[in-house]
C-alpha cells in the first residue's frame, strides 16, 4: 500500500499538467496586432450614417471621429488603414469570418456582443434620446409616444433598437436599414420617433432643423467600444494602452473639436 502511493501522486501530477497545458493550448487566440504588423494594413469595419462618428463625404471617402481614431490606431503602429463598409448588424459576422480585423463604429460595450466579441476599454460615452417631427411641439418624453397607433423607428442591430423594443409596450417598433433610413421615415410621415444616440441625433437635428427636434433627456447611458475577436486579450491590451494615451491628446482633442464643437463638415457630408 505504501508503494502505491508515490505512484498514484505521480499519476495525479502528470495528470493535472496534461490538463493544464491542453487547455492553455486550445484558449490561446492568435494577435490580431501580429497579423496586422506582419501585412502592414489595419482593416476596419465601419458603418457610415452614425453621424459624426462614421460618414461619407461627396468624394466617396470616410470621415468622421471614429475614422480619425482608426487613423490614429494606424499611426501608432505604423501600417496604412483599410476601411470596410457594411450593414450594422452586419460588422460582427465580418470580424468573426476574419474579413475585419477591429469594428470601430459607435459600438455600444453590451453583453450579449460580448458573448461573440472582445471589448477594448471605452474610448466615448454617450446616451440614447429621442426624435420627433418638428412639427410635434408638445411631446417631451418617449412615455408620451408609447400609445397604439405611433410608429418609433430604429436602426436595425443598433442599441437603439434593442432598448425602443424594451421600453415600448404599445407603440409599434419599425427597424430600417441605418439611421439615415430611420430619420428620413420620420421626416416623411412614416413615423412619430426615432430612439438614436445623442451625438447622432444631435448631428441631423444640425442638418435638418426645419423637420426634426431632438428630445435630450437621455433614455439610457452607455459606453462605445472598439470590437475585436473574442479572447484576442494581446490586441485588447493594446488597444487599452492606446485608448489612454490617445484620450486628451492633441490628436483626439482637434479630432472632437472638429466633428463635435460646430456643423462646419456637414456640407460635405454624402446624404442619401
Amino acid at each position: 500500500m505504501k508503494k502505491l502511493i508515490p505512484i498514484l501522486l505521480l499519476s495525479m501530477v502528470l495528470f493535472v499538467a496534461g490538463c493544464t497545458k491542453n487547455t492553455s493550448t486550445e484558449e490561446k487566440v492568435p494577435s490580431t496586432i501580429d497579423s496586422i504588423l506582419k501585412k502592414k494594413t489595419l482593416v476596419i469595419g465601419t458603418a457610415p450614417g452614425y453621424f459624426p462618428f462614421e460618414m461619407k463625404n461627396t468624394k466617396g471617402e470616410f470621415i468622421g471621429y471614429d475614422i480619425d481614431t482608426a487613423k490614429a490606431i494606424g499611426k501608432a503602429l505604423k501600417v496604412d488603414v483599410e476601411f470596410k463598409q457594411f450593414g450594422f448588424d452586419g460588422l460582427i459576422p465580418a470580424l468573426g469570418t476574419g474579413d475585419i480585423d477591429m469594428i470601430i463604429a459607435g459600438m455600444t460595450i453590451r453583453g450579449d456582443r460580448a458573448l461573440s466579441v472582445s471589448f477594448a476599454d471605452p474610448y466615448f460615452a454617450t446616451g440614447q434620446v429621442l426624435m420627433v417631427p418638428k412639427s410635434d411641439s408638445t411631446t417631451k418624453s418617449w412615455e408620451e409616444l408609447d400609445k397604439p397607433g405611433k410608429k418609433i423607428a430604429v436602426s436595425l442591430g443598433t442599441t437603439g433598437a434593442l432598448l425602443a423594443k424594451q421600453l415600448f409596450k404599445n407603440a409599434t417598433i419599425a427597424d430600417f436599414e441605418d439611421f439615415p433610413a430611420a430619420s428620413m421615415a420620420l421626416v416623411q410621415g412614416q413615423a412619430d420617433g426615432v430612439v438614436y444616440d445623442e451625438p447622432g441625433i444631435r448631428s441631423y437635428e444640425g442638418m435638418n432643423p426645419d423637420n426634426v427636434r431632438g428630445i435630450y433627456e437621455l433614455i439610457s447611458k452607455e459606453n462605445l467600444g472598439i470590437a475585436v475577436r473574442k479572447n484576442d486579450l494581446e490586441t485588447v491590451q493594446w488597444l487599452n494602452s492606446f485608448i489612454a494615451s490617445y484620450k486628451g491628446s492633441p490628436a483626439e482633442l482637434d479630432s472632437f473639436s472638429k466633428w463635435f464643437d460646430n456643423v462646419d463638415w456637414m456640407d460635405d457630408v454624402e446624404v442619401e
